[in-house]
């Protein structure tokens, strides 16, 4: 029997693809036989790695320095966040930098991708297959239910006269072209559904492949799409259309004979809840703790917004809107095209730098190192900002007369919704010009913190108020609740500033309140964002700090 089609499950060695494999090249990735190690290394190749086939995989391959191709990389530069080698440290370029091992960061970002993983796993493509197998058995029973409202239609039209057939015929023409819609409404949300759903399955593909790699560079460049898969995409609810009966009339055959109602097209949220078993399930620390402090330089620092694994925004009463990593260097400083001073800042879903200037009334972006204006307002002041999950603006504002306040909702440059007065026709917002930052929700909620009404405002979606928050009771908390920065996390919790009593709120999703933050040595909080990871960022307007804080487990 040919050793080499026989036992399958016994690996062999890939030189002579007849012995029984012995040791593995965690270099070059090649299962060696005693004999055959020899001649692997037998090229006088300085970088071959052999080690017992059992342990095959476990040796950390760095990178290679390129301006010093003999040497690899060992650390990375916390200021410019390059691979560095021994040789690098001591150069100019580098002078008075400090570094961090890569292996450190590669544990760091190994954790991460093991999660991600999970999540894909036991969370996102279930609940996707759930969504298609719902679409597709819509699609499958829809034939069977446009014959039963089709067949009702027949009955009713026996028991008619011949000159009543021209008007069945046309109702029946009715209905074809409304399932027809009614199949192209299911047919392109599935097609979407599944384009999405292949989109995770070739994600979930690339981070297994990074997973089992030993490779240093794409576990560390590894960015997570966590947070973009976990907002499930609407639910589509098409309500199917009916039939109603009429007396005969020859008068009026069309109007008596029935009617039939409109196809109706429905979303319902489809949510992720975070009450629900999964490893996205984050409990909150019992005492936060502080990560990290970076020194901006402003002296009425007011703003923060996250913009990328390691980089943050951040801008004060100055008309300088200032970058920084996650170690606490300057990356980019950028000045407001008018010179007034941002009243905030915000980034978009291409990574770009949006901010208002309320005294000139206008929106600005800024892409490639170029601003362009993108909305100017007449009458109107825009306030904060905030970039949705859809890649809509939310920008709140004042009337120039001081007296009003609103919500809007912009795509791109067109305005597609105003948020002001609730279902009594009663202002949802403190009609003065007091700052009002804003956030969306995971459940599409906006939340609005209106400092000059001292509560959290939070409408849903379509602007139909959920629920206020007006401050927790708190013996050692005795200064008024007026809240300031406003933030959401991955639970869809609400995390608010107290400035005045230097405290952090964290809300559920319901408005209940559950905790304060107010350790970590918090003075004057006012600008607050989440990243990815869920850790919070926090200015402190006199000192001009941003803390990093872990809060969550």
């Amino acid at each position: 029997m040919d050793p080499r089609t026989s036992a399958q499950d016994v690996h062999r060695c890939d030189l002579c693809e007849t012995a029984i494999v012995h040791s593995y090249c965690d270099f070059c990735h090649v299962n060696l036989c005693k004999p055959c190690v020899v001649d692997h290394i037998s090229d006088g190749y300085d970088k071959h790695k052999i080690v017992p086939f059992q342990e095959r995989r476990s040796t950390l391959i760095y990178p290679n320095c390129g301006k010093h191709p003999q040497k690899n990389c060992e650390l990375q530069c916390r200021e410019c966040g390059t691979f560095v080698c021994s040789s690098c440290m001591a150069s100019d370029q580098h002078k008075g930098h400090s570094f961090v091992e890569v292996t450190d960061v590669y544990k760091i970002k190994k954790d991460i991708i093991e999660k991600d993983t999970k999540e894909y796993e036991n969370l996102i493509s279930p609940k996707y297959e759930k969504i298609v197998l719902d679409l597709e058995n819509q699609l499958l029973n829809l034939d069977g239910e446009y014959e039963k409202l089709t067949t009702t239609m027949s009955k009713q039209g026996e028991q008619w006269h011949r000159e009543i057939d021209i008007v069945i015929n046309k109702m029946k023409t009715e209905i074809s072209e409304i399932k027809v819609k009614h199949r192209d409404i299911l047919q392109k949300h599935l097609d979407e559904i599944k384009q999405i759903q292949s989109l995770i399955k070739d994600t979930l593909l690339a981070i297994k492949e990074i997973k089992n790699s030993t490779e240093l560079a794409p576990t560390i460049e590894y960015s997570s799409k966590i947070k973009e898969f976990s907002k499930l995409p609407s639910k589509v609810k098409v309500t199917l259309p009916t039939f109603i009966p009429k007396p005969i009339d020859r008068e009026k055959l069309y109007s008596l004979f029935g009617q039939i109602t409109p196809l109706s097209t429905a979303s319902e949220e489809n949510i992720m809840s975070p009450n629900q078993p999964s490893t996205s399930v984050r409990e909150l620390l019992d005492e936060p703790e502080l990560v990290a402090t970076i020194q901006t330089g402003y002296k009425n620092l007011r703003c923060v917004t996250y913009k990328n694994d390691d980089k943050i925004w951040t801008s004060g009463w100055t008309n300088e809107i200032k970058c920084f990593n996650a170690y606490g260097s300057l990356q980019q400083k950028i000045v407001t095209k008018s010179g007034g001073l941002p009243y905030d800042i915000a980034v978009d879903v291409g990574r770009d730098l949006l901010y208002s200037v309320r005294t000139v009334g206008t929106v600005q972006k800024v892409k490639n190192g170029q601003t362009e204006e993108m909305i100017r307002l007449q009458g109107w002041e825009p306030g904060n900002l905030c970039v949705t999950s859809t890649g809509d603006l939310l920008t709140t504002m004042f009337s120039v007369d001081q007296t009003q306040s609103k919500v809007v909702r912009y795509s791109g440059s067109t305005e597609k919704q105003t948020i002001q007065f609730d279902d009594e026709g009663k202002p949802l917002y403190s009609g003065n010009s007091k700052i009002k930052y804003i956030t969306e929700n995971r459940n599409h909620d906006i939340c609005v913190a209106d400092c000059g009404a001292g509560a959290v405002v939070v409408v849903n979606q379509d602007g139909k108020l959920r629920w206020r928050y007006t401050g927790h009771p708190s013996a050692t908390k005795n200064r008024p609740f007026e809240p300031l920065g406003i933030t959401t996390d991955s639970q869809s919790r609400v995390l608010t500033a107290d400035c005045n009593n230097h405290c952090i709120h964290i809300l559920d999703q319901n408005g209940q309140f559950l905790r304060y933050i107010d350790n970590c040595n918090l003075e004057y909080p006012w600008g607050l964002c989440v990243d990815n990871n869920d850790n919070l960022f926090v200015c402190e307007y006199k000192k001009g700090y941003v803390k990093k804080i872990k809060y969550m487990k």
